[in-house]
């Protein structure tokens, strides 16, 4: 008895489907090879410009991918640890931002509304 297998991937944004046999040997062979219609991009990404740059000495990064939904301090105000900074929306959800420690916010380096990636700088301290 054969088992055949489908699979659907995507290479350099080509999309095939694949019928893979196992042959009892511990190796697949491809049997057949499809190409699909190429899939559209999930989502577009906006360069964030900064708001107000500072050179703080705390930075505060964003932990995922996402967009800016609201800032919730601005620059100067006094914050403490763990108060919320602003709220990024990822996959549908609101993630607050938080202070990672005590301090005065030296800038707000994105705006509401912006799309940001991992890493990017939210916000700094001193």
């Amino acid at each position: 008895m054969k088992i055949m297998k489908n699979y659907r991937i995507t290479v350099n944004g080509n999309v095939y489907d694949v019928t893979v046999e196992e042959t009892g040997e511990g190796m697949a062979a491809p049997k057949a090879v499809a190409p699909v219609a190429p899939v559209a991009p999930v989502a577009s990404v906006t360069p964030v410009a900064p708001v107000a740059a500072g050179a703080g000495a705390v930075k505060v990064n964003s932990p995922m991918p996402g967009k800016i939904l609201s800032v919730k301090a601005s620059v100067g105000s006094s914050v403490t640890k763990g108060q919320v900074i602003m709220i990024l929306e990822a996959m549908k959800m609101e993630n607050e931002i938080v202070a990672p420690q005590d301090g005065t916010i030296a800038s707000i380096d994105v705006s509401e509304g912006a799309s940001v990636e991992t890493g990017t700088v939210l916000a700094t301290l001193n």
